[in-house]
This record gives structure tokens, sequence and C-alpha cells, in this order.
């Protein structure tokens, strides 16, 4: 034992000790630069013999010496303070984060104080829990086993399309006028104006993904654009003003109330619901939808909207049935009509999250930066559109106007070229979404390849903001050079003005 204590003396003194010296070092090389009085000695042995040319030359070796000790000094002092500056940064990120938390925690226990109250409020009458007042002694309102109606807004739903049939409105527009009349009853009717070309994106955007996102800065009219397409179809937009203390699917759904047995019933989940009864569009607002993180309470929605097939389209309300549940939730799960779609708006700004390339994968985001210009429009009133006749436009179109092989040759040697140059690649998902979006697009009256570019654009080259600008800001000129090559010198305008765009935030 004496013989490995010694062994471990000495190998752990040489450890420490090779520390030790680094240290030594290091300080002895600092006070060795900063030995002014050695400087002076030096100095003091040659200045006897300097001659006056080479006494300026002497000023100017220490003049450059000097500036050289506080460059580096000056250099140090950035690094240092850019680092507190991280630091202080990301130390408020986590205290904002905690504080958002706690809020959460605080109206947990308010839910739960509240529904706390509503238990004793219910025993204070008399009741179960699940019964009310106006269901008291009324048999009809319950079931064998006494439980009350738990989804009164969807009952009354039931209830007021009984006797309802679905309608047949003879349509007979095509996609072009759809988008004339579109933009002609937001003009004539809301005084709210929109380039052609903006009702084209947002037409062929509807043809492609269930989730739209409009985006840009406040005050262009995002929320006004879905808002106006609801009246244009006489189902007015059910609007869900997204709260930053959203953070699962029960914001959107609702969710059930063991207290009262009741199931807390949102606007969304109504609208859901109505939608199912007809052939009619309906849209939801998901306004400021980035207020709050998008996968929060929007992941089950997304991953369902995207199962081919739709009769897949099923979210579960609760685990069991009762016989007094609405006609269309059956074992306690209701089926997303395929007639609804969402908008959602965002404004890139310090108080929303950044949206994630699983939602945007998923979406179809349209820029609205620039006010529209007022016109003079031709007076059009809603419309009443059946959804069935929707959809056959957007699949004749998608088979009529499919992309030409010679632009898919195109887009799949950009594909190439983007992966080897920037390492990012096409998904399967984005480029089924682009045979859809495009079509329709050209079918709206729009161009191939314009459509192409504002695509690209939009789902694939704002992948770049993820990567380190200043790295691949060499290769962006090139890439513009390769996009003049392929599409054209006046074509792929979108994409090459996003690059410009890049290469100044570098």
């Amino acid at each position: 034992m004496e013989t490995f204590t010694r062994f471990l003396y000495e190998f752990l003194a040489q450890f420490f000790s090779g520390i030790g010296e680094i240290f030594k070092g290091l300080w002895g090389g600092i006070t060795q630069i900063f030995n002014f009085g050695a400087y002076k000695d030096i100095l003091g042995h040659y200045s006897e013999d300097f001659s006056i040319p080479e006494w300026i030359l002497v000023i100017i070796a220490i003049v450059l010496l000097v500036g050289v000790v506080a460059l580096v000094i000056f250099l140090l002092y950035l690094l240092l303070r850019k680092y507190l500056k991280f630091r202080k940064a990301a130390i408020e990120q986590d205290e904002l984060l905690e504080e958002v938390a706690n809020l959460n925690r605080k109206v947990a226990d308010l839910m739960k104080e509240k529904d706390e109250i509503l238990a004793m409020k219910v025993s204070q009458l008399g009741l179960k829990p699940g019964e009310s007042p106006e269901l008291e002694g009324n048999e009809e309102q319950q079931d064998e086993a006494g439980e009350g109606i738990r989804f009164p807004k969807l009952n009354a739903i039931d209830e007021e399309f009984k006797d309802y049939k679905i309608k047949n409105y003879g349509d007979s527009f095509t996609l072009p006028e759809l988008c004339e009349n579109f933009r002609n009853f937001a003009a004539s009717q809301l005084k709210l104006y929109y380039s052609l070309d903006m009702m084209r994106l947002f037409i062929a955007a509807l043809s492609s993904t269930k989730l739209v996102i409009l985006q840009g800065i406040s005050g262009t009219g995002k929320t006004s654009l879905a808002y106006a397409w609801g009246k244009f179809l006489k189902h007015d937009s059910c609007v869900a003003s997204v709260q930053p203390s959203w953070r699962d699917r029960t914001e959107l759904f609702g969710y059930f109330n063991e207290f009262t047995k009741k199931f807390n019933e949102t606007d969304v989940l109504a609208e859901m619901y109505k939608a199912g009864y007809t052939d009619d569009v309906y849209t939801i607002i998901l306004d400021e939808m980035n207020i709050s993180r998008v996968e929060y309470y929007f992941a089950e929605m997304l991953s369902i909207l995207e199962m081919p097939n739709q009769d897949e389209w099923i979210v579960e309300l609760v685990p069991n049935s009762w016989k007094s549940d609405p006609k269309r939730v059956v074992g306690g799960k209701l089926r997303i009509p395929p007639n609804l779609w969402y908008i959602g708006t965002i404004n890139n700004d310090d108080s929303t999250f950044m949206v994630t390339d699983k939602v945007y994968d998923r979406a179809m985001p349209i820029d609205i930066n620039d006010k529209g210009k007022a016109f003079k429009p031709v007076e059009q009133e809603a419309m009443d559109i059946n959804y069935s006749y929707l959809e056959t436009l957007f699949t004749s179109a998608i088979q009529e106007y499919e992309i030409s092989p010679e632009t898919i040759e195109k887009i799949e040697k950009m594909d190439d070229y983007v992966i080897r140059h920037f390492r990012i690649a096409f998904g399967n998902r984005i480029v089924a979404h682009m045979k859809k979006f495009v079509p329709v697009y050209v079918a709206c009256g729009g161009d191939e390849i314009s459509g192409v570019d504002y695509f690209i654009a939009k789902k694939i080259l704002r992948k770049f903001e993820q990567l380190n600008i200043s790295y691949i800001r060499d290769e962006l000129d090139p890439f513009i050079e390769y996009l003049d090559d392929t599409f054209g010198k006046d074509k792929m305008k979108e994409c090459k003005d996003y690059i410009t765009r890049l290469k100044k935030l570098t």
C-alpha cells in the first residue's frame, strides 16, 4: 500500500505540475510583454548608435507594436462583451420560459379551482355532477344510466340540421372566374384590394393543402383575406385567436370536465361539426398562430390531415360514448370533414415563435407584404359554392396542367445543385404539394415557371435561413447565375429576390 501511495503522489504530481507550468508560463508571458523596464533597457543600449533615419524606424516600430497590443486587447474586449451579451440573452430567455411555465401552471391551478367551485355549486343544488337544473325531471334529455347531455352545442347543431339535405348549387364557374369573382367581391363589398396574382396564389394554395399560412408585416391584410374568403362563400370564417398559453389540442377541440361531466366545446369544434353536415366550404382562421408554438396545439391536426385516406381523418374527443352524444360523434370520435380549411396568419417579430419545418412542410405559405392598390371593381355578390364542385375543378386542373417534363427535369437538376452546394434537399411531401399547387396556379391564369418560382422560394429556399449565411455567402451569386442559365434571365424572380435579401443579412 505504501508503494501505491508513492506512485499515486508522483503520478498526480506530474499532472498537476504540468497544469501549474501552463499557468506559470502564461503569466510569465504576460509579464514579459508588459515589462516596460526591459524595453527601456534595450532602447538605452542601442540609442547611442542610432542614426536619424533609424530613430524614425524605431518610433514607427514602437507605434506599430503598441497598435498591435491595443488591437489584441480590443478584440479580447469585444469577444468578452459578445459572450456576456449572449449569456445575458440566454439567461433572459430561460427566465422568460420559466415565467411562461409558471403562468401555465397558474392557469392550470385556476382551471382546477374553477372546476372545484362548479362541483360545489352543483352539489349545493342537490344535483349529481353532469346534471343541470334544466335537466332535472326531464327524462327525455337523460339516458338510462342517468347521464346528461355533455355536448350541448353539438346536439344543438344536430337539431338545427335535423331535416337538412345537401344542396347542389349548380356551379359552373371556372378557376379564372373564381379568382376574378373573389377579387371583385372583396373590393366591391368589403373595400379590400388584392392583386389578381394574389388570388391565383391563394386558390392554388387551397388546392395543395388544408393548411394555408398568410405571413408578412402587420397591417397588409392577412386576416382580412381569410375573413373575406368566408364572406364570399356565405359562411363566415370561424376566428380562433391563438393565445400564448395554448399548449395542447384542448385549445382547439375543448376538453371533458370530470366534475361537471360536460365537454367544454370550442367554436372551432362546433365549426368542424357543422361542416360535416354540408357540401359547402368552411374556413377556420388561426389568428396570430405563432404567438404560441404551433406544434404544441396543432400537432395532431397536422398528422391527421396528412393521411391520404380522408376516412382516417378522425380525432378522439372522449374515450367512451353516451347515448346522448351527438350523431356524428361515434364511439367518442369525430371525423374531420374534408370541406374545411385552416388559414393561419403569422407576424414575424420578437413577440412570436419561429414556425418550424414540421409545420411549413405541411402547409403552403403565402407572403403578403404590400398593401393592395385600389381599383374599380365589377360589382360582385357572395356565391354559394359546393365543395365537391371545387374539388372537381382542382382535380381536373392537376390532370390537365400537369407540370411539363422539361420543367420537372430543371427542378430535379436544381435539387441536385442545392444538395451539393447547400446540403438541403426536397422532401417527397414538398414535391407532392408542388404537383398540386403549380397546375392549379396555371389553371387560374398563371404561368408555370412563375408558379414553380413562387413555390420553391417559399417552401424550399426558406430553409436557407437555418444555415449560417456567412458560410454560404460565396455560393449565393453562383446560384443566381445557375437559375439564370437553367430557367432564363427573366425568370425565377421570387427566388432571386429572396437570395438577394439573404445576401444583405451577411
